[in-house]
């Protein structure tokens, strides 16, 4: 069946051309028009997808790639994510490289066309006696790729452009009896194809103008995600009180609508709005948690800076290609760490964009410690590529930098200041990131979290400061993700970080984590994932800080995060994940009970 599509558009496309050709009887014609330079082919962009192009089954990322054929007034939301700044498929505002159409002069110069070819004698004659055929200037005519209506409306216009030549010339030695007297047979033998394939297009060309006529807007998108999740604390204590936590089951939900508008499709602005009552296990206020700890805190609430079943606006950011390899976001409201992933985090199967939420039921699962500090505020992130293989790219966040007030403001209050370097392997299934951040909070700034500047996941020490202290921190990371094989993949990092109470000591925290990803377990479009490490962990402090402990007491003991979840796809835009969150030694003291959480989340993508 695939031949006969083949050989019939073929036949068409030349049956066109040859039609134009028949009023050479009466005003032959010669041109050097050539087809017209066509974007990346759909093998080549199928080869050419980031690893998390293939990983991210939930839906397409906020700003899509540009490398697929649109129609005319779709939206184009050209700039190119941050993870994908560096593939081998070209910049939006380049051109494909060997893709390019160049005019031959002889068929001998296609190195994928043999005299064998069944079309041999057809190309021949259409390349030399003609010139209406063009090969790429990879040297290569692509015979067995699918002819789209823009480059039949070009090839008809390049034998336009050899008519109106010929008519000039009044050349009328160039069309032969015999092509004539085909072209004939052709048409006869083809008409009924020929006038079914009109029809379709004249059909085509009804239905698009009314979805023209009726869409929202040729320049913005709608995407829309709802999330139902039903939740329940199994096991556990509270760490600070030493009482059990409650164990109620509770159904909640939450509603996010992002719309993306392009203006020059190289741009793009994204704003967010939202609300719900999804309330965190493992909370987001040690104050008022069930466990009393950061600790295996779900990655799926609400807001924590507004009332509950409140529709607000949770985030507007703008994004642009100043150059070819550059991008540019400037985010009054957003969160300046995860900014810096720009919808290609380093471990994509746990984490997906800011618009089609994380595949992990933790936040500790999504990312390192690196990327945990700071709160919502306003900022600005560059990514520069380097080469095919490496980017780079710097972020900045301040908190309260939308706040004149004192100790507030983008440079006088709470501020995180990001750096990474990312390498990719040339087939983009492996890739490594060292991450540098440092992040300040004046004495006695509360960020919306409940703690001063600490990750809001991890021990309550790694979250402590000294009241009415300052506190400065610098943090190192090393992540790295591997595709093994189409259906395995592990990822894993290490972060460091050194607490610096201003004028009272300094702390040092660690965390570490191991993952393995199967994609299409147990079904297609399906992702299991199993998760081991450590949170945010004070392992050491000087004797001169307390941070609620004593004097230099930091954690005492190990506690790991064992999380495992299935994510299964009911069509395309459905999809159930339930999960366990395991704590083992919860607070890093092992005189508390493991807690153990239950999570099922529904996931609506339109």
């Amino acid at each position: 069946m695939s031949n006969f599509r083949w050989n019939y558009r073929s036949i068409v496309f030349l049956l066109s051309l040859l039609d134009i050709l028949t009023i050479l009887v009466f005003y032959p014609a010669k041109s050097q028009a050539e087809l017209p330079k066509s974007d990346v082919s759909p093998t080549e962009v199928e080869q050419n997808k980031a690893p998390e192009a293939v990983v991210n089954q939930t839906v397409n990322t906020s700003i899509a790639p540009v490398t697929r054929k649109k129609a005319p007034n779709e939206l184009q939301d050209r700039v190119t994510p941050v993870s994908q700044l560096l593939q081998v498929a070209p910049p939006a505002n380049k051109k494909a490289p060997n893709n390019a159409a160049g005019q031959v002069t002889s068929v001998s110069q296609l190195s994928d066309i043999k005299p064998t070819d069944w079309a041999f004698q057809a190309l021949q004659s259409l390349v030399e006696r003609y010139g209406v055929i063009a090969g790429y200037t990879d040297g290569t005519f692509k015979g067995d790729r699918s002819l789209t209506r823009y480059e039949f409306a070009a090839g008809l216009n390049a034998a336009l452009d050899r008519l109106n030549e010929l008519i000039a010339t009044s050349t009328t030695d160039l069309v032969k009896r015999e092509d004539l007297d085909t072209i004939k047979k052709l048409q006869e033998q083809f008409s009924p194809e020929l006038a079914q394939l009109r029809g379709r297009l004249d059909s085509l060309e009804v239905r698009n103008a009314k979805l023209e006529s009726t869409q929202f807007t040729t320049t913005t998108k709608l995407i829309g995600r709802s999330q139902i999740v039903l939740g329940d604390l199994i096991a556990g204590n509270n760490v600070v009180t030493k009482r059990p936590a409650p164990h109620n089951p509770t159904l909640q939900g939450v509603t996010s609508l992002r719309l993306n508008t392009s203006f020059n499709g190289k741009d793009s602005l994204g704003i967010t709005i939202g609300g719900g009552n999804l309330e965190s296990l493992g909370q987001t206020k040690v104050a008022t948690s069930l466990l009393g700890t950061y600790e295996g805190r779900t990655a799926d609430n609400s807001s924590i800076t507004f009332p509950r079943n409140t529709i607000i606006l949770s985030g507007v950011r703008y994004r642009f290609l100043p150059f070819p390899n550059t991008q540019v976001n400037i985010f009054p409201l957003s969160d300046g760490a995860s900014e810096i992933g720009l919808s290609g985090p380093v471990n994509p199967y746990f984490e997906s964009s800011s618009v089609t939420g994380a595949n992990g039921i933790s936040r500790f699962s999504r990312r390192s410690l690196v990327y945990n500090y700071g709160d919502t505020g306003p900022g600005i992130a560059i990514l520069q590529g380097l080469g095919k293989q490496v980017q780079f790219g710097i972020a900045y966040s301040a908190a309260n930098g939308g706040s004149p007030t004192p100790n507030n403001g983008l440079f006088t209050g709470r501020y995180l200041a990001l750096a990474q370097l990312i390498y990719y392997s040339g087939n983009r299934n492996f890739r490594v990131a060292a991450t540098y951040v440092n992040t300040y909070s004046p004495p006695r700034t509360i960020g919306f979290s409940g703690t001063n500047f600490g990750p809001a996941v991890g021990s309550n020490l790694a979250n402590s400061t000294v009241d009415g202290t300052a506190t400065l921190a610098n943090l190192y990371g090393l992540q790295a993700f591997y595709q093994v094989s189409p259906k395995l993949a592990i990822n894993g990092w290490v972060s460091y970080g050194v607490h610096r109470y201003l004028g009272r000591g300094d702390g040092e925290v660690m965390d570490w984590a191991v993952g393995l990803a199967f994609p299409d377990l147990f079904s297609e479009g399906a992702l299991g994932g199993i998760l081991v490490g450590m949170e945010p962990k004070l392992i050491s402090l000087s004797n001169s800080v307390n941070l609620g402990k004593g004097l230099g007491q930091a954690d005492r003991d190990l506690s790991l995060h064992v999380e495992a979840f299935y994510q299964y796809k009911i069509g395309d835009n459905i999809e159930v994940t339930p999960g366990l969150i395991w704590i083992t030694a919860p607070d890093s003291d092992n005189s508390n009970p493991d807690s153990l959480f239950a999570w099922v989340r529904t996931v609506f993508r339109f």
